[in-house]
């Protein structure tokens, strides 16, 4: 349609070039009428009626408009009505690691996809005007490759079923969403992809599995969280998906770790299992041993023989939530032919989803029998997941229909909204979506008694009304119990829990044991202390062989001998506190390298010739020696304060080799300046020879003269470089143009390097060729400063300007931080070095508030997690005062610290300016979410107060303005008599505040230091609409009372 409607609209032109009366225009117009859209109006002076030469008779031009208008309006209410989405094809692409996982692989996904592609081409009502493909597209089993294929995925499907990885489901459905079509997972985890306005194309074709997870720890009370993954990175992934998005219920998951796929990597986790003995559930990130995962086997194998399977931990496989795992009348070969593996499995329940009718078996069966599945493998040997797979290209075939009769375009979003309220049969059983597009399904949890293999259903989770029946079958727990319960306030909405452990008793039990003990246990340990002592540690007397090192007398001596001006002279050896170290001289221009990195020194030929022909003398002293560096690279040349090269580092081999430390291999851009044979003779570094110094001073020159690294001009990484050098040919070496030096000084660095040590000059010949480089003129290093400070001088006021200018930016940033610090008037003060004086306000008022629960929230988070609450918790109590005439005092942990009156006096607004800001935080509060725990609701308690304070810098590192009184404590007394979503408040807070405020009689409290005081709780003020949160826990205490009490005002009053 919108083709035709640019055809029709570029149709004006060709009409001014022909005639209106015309009546093969008129012909021709008519037929394009027809054939065009109604929603195109042709210009109102080509009149159709007026072209009509030659009628018959009973055809007048009068009747024959009227037949064209006719045509013309019934064609245009035909075509104006909406058109039916038209998708002639719709491909799904079925994503997962069929490819690289056996264990996925055995769902069969491609006969999965076709056997549901057959059942909807059959079904009328589904393929009405469309035709459904598959494509079963291979997903890497490493993150990082997966996304990248799926981002090739874009042309290969209409929608996507998948992906199976976790791990890159939001960068999916980023992706999806910028391609508009529909994402359908049945393995991503993540709560944020529920977010519809982020996450528009996404829709879940399976209940969150981490919602099962919670319906079932719930019911059993069972709160701490273990979760084992094995090393697959599909498992990783969902490992850490899991523990997020439990911890995003406010769930404490004590741990994670990742299994090495080993006996020794499997006891490792185990072992940090045993550690925490608080957790109650291990989650099994890893395939179900029922289906043939070996990794599973060996950790319950292993954690029967650690003697961890005795009804303090359940085992919850994750896999087995994700398909319908039959077991009515089923025999797992796992379980009846290890019976090790049979006892361990007692500790394992197996939560799966329930099919009524038949079973996945059944179902697969019955699909055989009607030729419908073309495999010759038995439904014993077909994963379940099959059955997943099938539900998932149903499901999104019925999303399909839905837009289709909606008469909506046929895009991801549109499929992605289509799929709620769904409900129709899967493969053995049925599906159910809500109108949030949540699957509404059931599911089993299955166990064994540990001596027969077969599964028994004892419990149900209906996901629908989130409720777990009892089906009227106890779990059998090893040893006769499970693991202990949890305290209930995990489970209960809203509440920050912090387990219920005493810890003053506990303190105190552990006091009385150590003072039982005392006398008998202290001595013990300091003997055993001692003896420990006497053969380990630091500070050992009992010496063995071993621990003697003796340092070869006539190295040390023949080392110390070595002086010359370019050679860096050997002082000593360090050895202490196991540290063993060489001692030689300082030099305090750094290393050569650090001089070529530095941009701001000039260096000219003159100056590089100067360095190089110290080089080139200190290399001949060492050779004439007998010495071979063997490291020498422009890293192991320093330069003093005069500019003068020294060789350094020398000698290093033969002192490694007498203290008989063990070789490493060194990394690949330390064996830049390694000569090529060198590097093939397998230990690099470890030995070396004259002609491979002589190569290393090549690569030196190479840095010098183009001052860059080694090879920098080559675009290869420092390990491609290494492998050409040991693998010629081509030779592999650095291009220097003529440009950078004389060309004398480049044959000479080609000779150096030569592939053929025996061709390669010695530093004598090497030091003469140097000298006729510069036709005799001596490379005076006073002459080539004295050229540099003449250049110098002249770029000096440009490099002070730009200086300045830079400064001055800085000093405007510290400026302006400073006094975000402090109070513009005190940070003046101090800039100019004086002193602050305390100053006292007769009328403040002062806010208080800290989050409800925070230590808790600390306990189940990681630390980046607590910092990142408390950052956006701050930034927006930060942009709510910017609205209000109030200072910010101080943030300590989760307080929060702010005061109306101070260091500016507001007159008699200090109470309104408080209150209306403390409604305004707390109606905030209300809509604020945790980014790690969104599901956890943040509650925040506040108490307000007023009165005289003095106020004064304290200190001289980080100084802080602080406020001092009776009316701060006050304040933060009724912050802490105050309770969730509420605000305290005094009764002198009740005496400024004008009139309009809604306040509500708390009653006579008692303020720790104070006594018995009236409170009163602030609701609200006139004219304030923004929602509060519900008030939650209001304590309100009314001592007996006489009639005269009883005249107060009525609770709640507005002022």
């Amino acid at each position: 349609m919108r083709q035709q409607r640019r055809a029709f609209t570029s149709l004006p032109q060709t009409w001014k070039k022909t005639p209106e009366s015309s009546p093969d225009f008129c012909l021709s117009y008519s037929a394009f009428i027809i054939k065009s859209s109604p929603s195109a109006h042709p210009p109102s002076s080509l009149n159709p009626c007026c072209c009509a030469p030659n009628l018959p008779p009973s055809l007048t031009p009068l009747s024959l408009c009227g037949l064209l208008r006719f045509l013309f309006i019934l064609l245009a209410s035909l075509c104006l009505l909406p058109c039916p989405t038209q998708a002639a094809w719709f491909r799904v692409g079925v994503v997962g690691p069929w490819g690289c996982d056996p264990l996925f692989a055995k769902a069969l996904p491609s006969v999965a996809a076709q056997l549901a592609v057959n059942r909807i081409n059959k079904d009328a009502s589904l393929s009405y005007a469309v035709t459904f493909e598959y494509a079963v597209l291979q997903e890497p089993c490493e993150t990082s490759r997966a996304l990248e294929a799926f981002v090739g995925f874009h042309t290969k499907a209409s929608g996507y079923i998948g992906p199976a990885n976790p791990g890159y489901c939001d960068a999916a459905s980023m992706l999806s969403k910028g391609w508009n079509k529909a994402l359908f997972p049945w393995g991503c985890v993540g709560y944020e992809l529920d977010d519809v306005r982020s996450h528009p194309t996404f829709a879940r074709s399976m209940a969150r599995p981490t919602w099962v997870l919670l319906s079932v720890m719930s019911y059993f009370r069972w709160a701490h969280i273990g979760i084992i993954s094995s090393s697959e990175d599909i498992w990783m992934e969902t490992a850490t998906k899991v523990a997020d998005a439990l911890r995003s219920h406010g769930m404490p998951v004590r741990l994670v770790t990742f299994m090495e796929n080993t006996p020794h990597g499997i006891r490792r986790a185990l072992t940090k299992v045993r550690k925490m003995s608080e957790i109650r559930v291990v989650i099994l990130c890893m395939h179900s041993v029922l289906i043939g995962g070996t990794a599973q086997r060996l950790l319950l194998e292993t954690a029967y023989d650690m003697q961890m399977i005795d009804g303090s931990l359940v085992f919850l496989p994750y896999d087995t939530l994700l398909y319908s795992l039959p077991y009515h009348n089923v025999t797992y070969p796992a379980l009846k032919r290890n019976n090790k593996l049979l006892r361990a499995y007692d500790a394992v329940l197996t939560i799966t989803i329930d099919s009524p009718r038949v079973s996945f078996y059944e179902a697969y069966r019955e699909a055989m029998e009607r030729g419908e599945v073309a495999s010759t493998l038995k439904p014993q040997q077909v994963s379940p997941l099959f059955g997943t797979i099938y539900n998932s290209v149903i499901f999104m075939a019925h999303a399909v229909h839905r837009v289709r009769e909606s008469r909506e375009w046929m895009s991801g979003g549109n499929l992605a909204q289509q799929s709620r309220n769904l409900a129709f049969q899967g493969f053995s059983h049925p599906i159910k979506t809500n109108g949030s597009g949540a699957a509404l399904l059931e599911y089993l949890i299955l166990d064994t008694d540990g001596i027969s293999w077969e599964l028994k259903p004892t419990h149900r989770i209906d996901m629908e009304i989130g409720m777990v029946r009892f089906l009227g079958k106890d779990i059998h727990f090893p040893r006769g119990y499970g693991p202990k319960k949890d305290a209930s306030c995990w489970f209960t909405p809203g509440v920050i829990c912090s387990g219920g452990e005493d810890v003053a008793t506990l303190t105190s039990s552990i006091g009385l044991l150590i003072n039982f003990h005392q006398p008998p246990l202290f001595p013990l340990i300091r003997r055993r202390i001692n003896q420990i002592r006497l053969v380990r540690g630091p500070n050992k007397i009992l010496l063995t062989l071993a621990d003697v090192t003796f340092i070869n007398p006539s190295l040390s001596n023949k080392m110390k001998d070595m002086r010359h001006e370019n050679v860096n002279p050997f002082l000593g050896f360090f050895h202490d506190c196991g540290v063993f170290a060489i001692v030689t001289e300082f030099c305090s221009r750094g290393s050569l390298e650090d001089l070529l990195l530095n941009e701001d020194v000039k260096l000219d030929w003159m100056f590089k010739s100067s360095l190089l022909l110290d080089l080139i003398k200190g290399m001949k002293y060492l050779h004439h020696r007998g010495v071979s560096h063997t490291r020498l690279k422009s890293r192991n040349c320093v330069v003093d304060g005069r500019f003068v090269l020294k060789v350094t580092d020398y000698g290093y081999n033969e002192v490694l080799e007498a203290q008989r430390f063990p070789y490493v291999e060194p990394h690949a851009d330390e064996l830049l300046w390694t000569a090529p044979e060198i590097l093939r003779s397998g230990q690099a570094g470890l030995h070396g020879t004259l002609p491979g110094d002589v190569y290393s001073f090549a690569i030196i020159m190479q840095e010098v003269v183009v001052r860059g690294p080694p090879f920098c001009m080559l675009d290869l990484s420092d390990k491609e470089i290494i492998e050409k050098l040991c693998k010629p040919p081509p030779l592999c070496r650095p291009v220097v143009s003529p440009d950078y030096a004389p060309m004398e000084c480049i044959q000479l660095m080609k000779q150096c390097w030569n592939e053929q040590p025996d061709k390669r000059p010695a530093f004598d010949e090497i030091f003469d060729q140097f000298k006729n480089i510069n036709k005799g003129k001596k490379t005076n290093i006073i002459d080539s400063m004295l050229r540099m400070l003449e250049q110098y001088s002249s770029n000096l006021e440009e490099l002070i300007r730009e200086r300045t200018e830079e400064l001055e930016i800085e000093k405007q940033k510290t400026e302006k931080l400073l006094t975000q610090m402090l109070p513009p008037s005190v940070a003046e003060a101090l800039k100019v070095g004086g002193t602050v004086e305390p100053e006292y306000f007769d009328q403040v008022s002062l806010y208080f508030s800290d989050i409800v629960g925070f230590t808790t929230i600390s306990a189940n988070s990681e630390p980046i997690e607590v910092v990142d609450l408390l950052n956006d918790l701050y930034t927006l109590f930060d942009a709510i005062i910017g609205n209000h005439d109030v200072y910010k005092v101080e943030t300590i942990g989760d307080a929060y610290m702010v005061a109306s009156g101070v260091p500016v006096p507001n007159g008699i607004r200090h109470a309104t300016e408080i209150a209306n800001m403390a409604l305004d935080i707390l109606s905030a509060v209300g809509t604020f979410k945790m980014r790690h725990m969104p599901d956890v609701p943040v509650r925040i308690r506040i108490g307000l107060h007023t009165g005289p304070c003095v106020a004064g810098v304290v200190g001289l590192t980080m100084p802080r303005y602080c406020l001092f009184g009776d009316t701060v404590t006050t304040a933060s007394r009724m912050d802490h008599l105050s309770s969730p979503g509420n605000v305290s408040s005094t009764v002198k807070v009740l005496h400024e505040l004008n009139l309009g405020y809604k306040l509500e009689l708390r009653g006579r409290t008692e303020v720790r230091g104070k006594g018995i005081e009236e409170t009163y709780w602030l609701v609200g003020r006139d004219g304030f609409t923004k929602p509060l949160p519900l008030k939650q826990n209001k304590t309100k205490k009314y001592p007996k009372q006489n009639k005269k009490q009883q005249k107060k005002p009525p609770c709640p009053f507005t002022l």
